[in-house]
């Protein structure tokens, strides 16, 4: 199975944070969201994932690399313009192959990672899986409508007016070969963009397994400033404190934090939730 990651966007919400970063590589309690996502598919087991990328492909390629710091392999696909998220599907075909993949937007901060979620996948006859969560407000999201069972889904609306459910469609998608055959026949939607709530659509009307799965922890899009800051708070708050670098006789640590490796913590007190970077190095401070 591999895993692809959409990485194309220009994070024109995040102004202006994004000014002079891609919007994936801002740090989320002092790491890239773009690093968590990749860490998240390596923890499910998947040590082959694709990037798709469009205008801030160098900087993306900086910082990930190869991959060699994971233990993974990086192939990296390029965009020509932001057509739509069945469109990136479409343009990975080759790397993808007909393998299983697993589809995460390379923006959104999940808990608990997708370990359970890919192994029900591959381990099933599901032809698409897709992730959907609980919201207070519905209409401002792509929601789907399942049957009682919980078992398939019956249809996707974007942002409707009079929600079907309470079920958001999260930013985190699997499929298996039949996608081809879906991003190739779907027209451009109003947006002139491939919709991949018109591929899945499309799966779900001719008939193939579609299958839903709740999350049932918390999820966040971080394509805006404030949900930036919500996520770092939540991520912060699930820290288990560890100390890699040296702290002084004259410090103090209190709370959860992490204290990274070479980071170096003088006559100082540092108070959680915390990180303190590699070799980051703290003097006379509170």
């Amino acid at each position: 199975m591999k895993g692809l990651i959409l990485s194309g966007g220009k994070g024109t919400r995040l102004y202006p944070i994004t000014y002079t970063k891609a919007k994936q590589l801002v740090p989320v309690a002092n790491k890239p969201v773009l690093f968590r996502v990749i860490e998240a598919i390596h923890e499910a087991g998947i040590d082959d994932i694709g990037i798709v990328v469009g205008d801030t492909a160098n900087e993306i390629k900086e910082a990930v690399g190869t991959g060699r710091r994971w233990g993974i392999k990086i192939s990296y696909i390029h965009q020509e313009q932001p057509l739509g998220l069945a469109h990136a599907v479409k343009v990975s075909q080759e790397y993808l192959g007909d393998d299983k993949f697993v589809m995460f937007l390379g923006d959104n901060v999940i808990e608990g990672g997708i370990s359970q979620l890919i192994r029900q996948f591959e381990g099933s006859e599901y032809n698409c899986q897709i992730v959907l969560t609980p919201v207070d407000n519905p209409s401002s999201y792509g929601v789907a409508e399942i049957d009682p069972d919980a078992r398939r889904i019956i249809r996707l609306v974007e942002k409707p007016r009079d929600p079907p459910s309470n079920l958001a469609v999260v930013g985190i998608y699997m499929f298996d070969q039949h996608v081809w055959e879906a991003v190739h026949t779907i027209t451009p939607s109003w947006r002139g963009e491939l919709e991949i709530t018109d591929a899945i659509q499309y799966l779900v009307d001719k008939g193939y397994n579609v299958h839903p799965y709740v999350h049932r922890g918390w999820w966040i899009d971080t394509g805006e400033p404030g949900e930036m800051l919500e996520a770092n708070d939540l991520v912060l708050d699930e820290l288990e404190p560890r100390i890699e670098g040296y702290v002084d006789r004259d410090s103090q640590v209190n709370g959860k934090v992490t204290i990274e490796k070479g980071a170096e913590i003088i006559n100082s007190r540092i108070r959680g939730p915390a990180i303190i970077g590699e070799d980051s190095r703290i003097v006379n401070a509170y």
